[in-house]
């Protein structure tokens, strides 16, 4: 099924990325290969599996075609499987297209998987640092960026510890506030709210909120529909690799909910 365009306000803004006709393939190199079938396969990854000398690949994304233009929040729905990480991280710059075309005219910080890109061996002050580093390029104002990133954390005297001793919600915690405490230009969001107590939940949530009033575009993959309409306003409807539905955010859940 074609996907459907959203006719929204935000086309006269710049396009943030582009995908036209693009293609993923993963290659699995196992021995394993002729006992593996394609619907455990499919099951898992919601792609498809061909088998080649070696292994196999799987086609996580295929036929994907989609413009987001600056300031918009973009919800990816699916069920798990659907290709809504894989999108996250392939417009992250994590993976990178087989085929077809693929051009992002902003920096999309992940926020995946709930972990850091740096080495869990370092400290969480460390861990600070290097991603300050990386965005600003030196070290000014870094004390104000760290005072800021700790306090809303709560890791206290933790934050000298190595990353590897936290706890899933502490780091959670951790890379959340690291990654709010400065603007984004584009911002992908992998049910990044979900960990933590209820507290750090309505806190996070106020937070994204004052966030976003600075930030450029957001993509968040979450299955809760109540997260996804506090942000969001367009909705991107994932099967098996594909966008199946593109428009405004009540006509995508209305067409998720209906295919279930």
């Amino acid at each position: 099924m074609p996907s459907q365009k959203a006719d929204l306000a935000h086309k006269k803004l710049p396009a943030v990325i582009t995908l036209r006709n693009v293609k993923l393939d993963i290659p699995v190199f196992t021995n394993e290969t002729r006992s593996l079938k394609s619907s455990l396969i499919r099951s898992v990854t919601g792609g498809k599996l061909s088998r080649c000398r070696g292994g196999a690949v799987i086609t996580a994304l295929q036929d994907v075609n989609c413009e987001v233009y600056e300031g918009e929040r973009v919800a990816l729905i699916g069920h798990n499987g659907a290709g809504k990480s894989t999108f996250l991280r392939l417009i992250s710059g994590i993976y990178q297209q087989t085929s077809g075309y693929f051009e992002a005219r902003a920096r999309v910080f992940p926020m995946l998987h709930k972990s850091f890109i740096t080495s869990p061996e370092l400290s969480g002050l460390q861990a600070i640092k290097a991603h300050y580093l990386m965005v600003n390029g030196n070290l000014r104002g870094f004390e104000v960026f760290k005072e800021d990133v700790i306090g809303f954390s709560g890791l206290g005297d933790f934050v000298h510890l190595p990353i590897k001793t936290y706890s899933q919600g502490m780091s959670t915690r951790l890379l959340f506030a690291v990654l709010t405490a400065c603007t984004h230009e584009c911002l992908a969001l992998d049910e990044g709210l979900g960990a933590g107590d209820s507290s750090f939940f309505d806190h996070a949530q106020k937070r994204l909120h004052e966030f976003l009033s600075t930030t450029g575009t957001l993509f968040l993959a979450s299955h809760s529909d109540t997260l996804l309409k506090r942000f969001c306003e367009r909705g991107l409807v994932f099967k098996e690799g594909r966008i199946i539905f593109d428009g405004p955010l009540d006509e995508a859940l209305a067409n998720y909910h209906q295919k279930l």
